[in-house]
């Protein structure tokens, strides 16, 4: 993994990385605006003598800066008042930024956090598809859902390469990809030895069949933001390359803001499609998060 960084940052970032790495991520908190404003549970916070700091990225986002309480104990958790989320986890959402008549798919929906945000965004209107295809993690976001009181969703159970037979087109759609999450060392240091370029290549593999799936389902002129927790080109920048040059009905989109770095269209000694500088990445020691990727890809011309 080191020798990889090393080929990709070079010796001083990779050394900034690994060190990053070692510090725990503070907690942050995204208000649910569906049962309460910023500004009455930032005032319910202090009361409780939490220290809370505005995220810039997001309007409802709040860092916390010291507990004094367990957050998820708190009245105001069990009540859907927020979501416990890292910062840079409620950009996807945000970034893709559904309206309220969409029609928008969720394509990997547990645990909710993405899912819920979007249902905030489209203030309950719309209509909300999500997919699991592990049975077992459909009860922790059907009860997200309650909890933060959202009801213009559909839970499916579902692999989401399997979804050609609901025979719809969607306006948006979410892809945050399963992934090796080699961006979540911090959070959980397990994951420094636990995973191998075999399974860099088999979640590849399996993102771009997700990709896939995903585009055959947008509408023309529809928006798929595809995210992972991993750092790694292969599951990231190289899958949409891939995905690129099978089809020429799609351009990756430049995000409004820039939150992160630009993504890579050189690495690993391959040359990547240019437009991939305008995919976005997020690493501990730079952002102060755990590492991410965010790519906005349009759809156009005939169906695919």
């Amino acid at each position: 993994m080191i020798r990889r960084y090393l080929n990709f940052f070079g010796i001083d970032d990779t050394e900034k990385l690994l060190k990053a790495n070692e510090i725990k991520s503070n907690p942050s908190i995204r208000v649910n605006t569906l049962k309460i404003t910023p500004e009455e549970l930032k005032s319910r916070f202090l009361e409780l003598k939490f220290s809370l700091e505005r995220i810039d990225w997001i309007p409802y986002g709040f860092g916390v800066k010291k507990e004094s309480l367990n957050l998820g104990s708190l009245h105001e958790y069990l009540q859907g008042y927020f979501y416990i989320q890292n910062k840079v986890s409620m950009l996807p959402p945000y970034i893709l930024n559904p309206n309220l008549n969409e029609l928008v798919l969720d394509m990997c929906a547990s645990p909710g956090g993405k899912s819920t945000h979007l249902a905030q965004i489209m203030k309950n209107k719309g209509k909300l598809i999500l997919i699991e295809r592990n049975k077992k993690r459909i009860p922790a976001l059907v009860f997200n859902l309650r909890r933060m009181g959202i009801h213009n969703a559909i839970v499916i159970n579902e692999d989401a390469r399997n979804l050609q037979d609901l025979d719809l087109k969607f306006d948006k759609i979410l892809l945050d990809a399963p992934c090796t999450g080699e961006g979540l060392i911090r959070d959980d240091p397990k994951r420094k030895n636990n995973k191998t370029l075999v399974d860099i290549k088999k979640m590849a593999k399996i993102q771009e069949e997700l990709l896939l799936s995903g585009i055959k389902l947008l509408k023309n002129e529809g928006l798929l933001l595809y995210s992972t927790c991993s750092i790694a080109p292969e599951e990231n920048e190289m899958v949409i390359n891939n995905i690129l040059k099978k089809t020429n009905n799609l351009k990756v989109i430049k995000i409004e803001n820039q939150y992160g770095v630009s993504g890579f269209t050189e690495v690993l000694g391959k040359q990547l499609k240019n437009d991939l500088k305008f995919s976005q990445r997020f690493f501990p020691h730079i952002h102060d998060t755990i590492g991410f990727f965010i790519c906005l890809i349009k759809k156009k011309g005939k169906n695919f």
